[in-house]
């Protein structure tokens, strides 16, 4: 499948650990609730049927690389990280938030979830639609394709939706240790199938979110998620491989395992960690070595405090991640997704104040 030629590839030589002109920056979520035009498609369209739709993925994906052009570095799929539960059997409804009506209560329950998971036919709207997408971008910035880690996913699975005190799903870690090792290996493998496809039809870049990540002791971070995120890394790379593919680049976002930075960073076998904004960026830096490449990190919320206020901490975000010297190996983003009531003028001052600091030879 042939696709116009990248005009814009800076993500992908950080992501690379290379040196950068500037910092590439996008923003989780950027395709989101914020922008007027993504509600005016939201209002005629129910959450789920957008994601299933290509046309409708793909016209979300675009409406900020089109409002943003020039100062956007990647497109990410609209989708949502709950595809895949749903393409093992599971009902999910987005009501505003996550709601699964069957979710799995005891560890027999299992047998409930699709037992042979036609990956290609169960997503293969994901599939279509970044295939659009990546024809429509015309090469203006690489196409990021993503999933849900399975220490996330089988959170969610379990609790029936969002929590505070994860009580459900610790319950089955705790009680049923093999159990659940067995459960996450099985969204392991939905989840490598799935990316192998997302990169078959244009995907440029991977993400895996572990959005509930440091919810984990890092003891139990070890024992029960770390082994899946790289059952992930390593099944994409060796069915990329065995297909005569190209690799591409694997970014991970373990939301809030900071104490873990340095042991990901050597053993996850990703190319990019994302860091929220609990961490320093020098100290990050100095977990991770030159091991990986960093992505992050300001704290979402500031973009709801003036110009001024994102101007500083952009400014400082800068001069942490680049440690005195040109960017390296550093994609700027926020710390997790941007919120909906951002004003989109204030995530545009962000943008322009990341190419001002972020520069080679700025004072950042």
């Amino acid at each position: 499948m042939a696709f116009p030629p990248l005009k814009n590839d800076l993500l992908l030589r950080a992501a690379r650990g290379e040196e950068t002109e500037r910092a590439p920056v996008w923003v989780m979520r950027q395709a989101g609730r914020y922008l007027p035009e993504f509600q005016a498609v939201r209002a005629h369209h129910s959450f789920f049927e957008i994601c299933r739709t290509p046309a409708l993925a793909k016209e979300l994906t675009l409406q900020p690389i089109r409002r943003y052009s020039g100062l956007i570095d990647a497109a990410i799929i609209f989708s949502d990280i709950l595809v895949v539960p749903q393409a093992l059997g599971m009902e999910v409804q987005m009501n505003p938030g996550p709601h699964f009506p069957d979710p799995l209560v005891v560890p027999a329950d299992v047998e409930k979830l699709t037992k042979n998971v036609d990956v290609d036919k169960e997503l293969g709207y994901v599939y279509e639609a970044i295939t659009q997408t990546r024809q429509a971008l015309n090469g203006e910035v690489p196409l990021i394709g993503f999933c849900g880690a399975p220490w996330t996913l089988f959170s969610y699975m379990i609790e029936g939706g969002g929590t505070k005190t994860f009580q459900k799903c610790k319950t089955w870690l705790f009680k049923y240790p093999e159990e659940s090792k067995e459960l996450l290996n099985r969204i392991a493998d939905v989840c490598v199938d799935f990316l192998v496809g997302q990169v078959k039809a244009g995907a440029q870049l991977l993400q895996v979110f572990d959005s509930w990540a440091g919810e984990l002791s890092p003891h139990h971070f070890e024992e029960f998620s770390l082994p899946s995120l790289q059952r992930i890394s390593s099944g994409v790379r060796t069915k990329l491989a065995a297909a005569n593919i190209p690799a591409v680049p694997m970014t991970l976002f373990p939301k809030g395992a900071n104490s873990q930075l340095a042991a990901l960073a050597q053993h996850a076998g990703y190319d990019v960690l994302g860091i929220d904004w609990c961490v320093e960026p020098a100290d990050a830096r100095a977990a991770v070595g030159d091991k990986v490449a960093l992505q992050g990190n300001m704290d979402p919320n500031l973009l709801y405090g003036g110009r001024a206020a994102i101007e500083s901490e952009v400014k400082r975000m800068c001069e942490g991640f680049k440690g005195g010297k040109a960017p390296k190996a550093w994609i700027a983003n926020l710390g997790h997704g941007i919120t909906p009531g951002v004003d989109p003028d204030d995530l545009r001052w962000f943008f322009e104040c990341v190419h001002k600091y972020s520069a080679a030879g700025s004072t950042a």
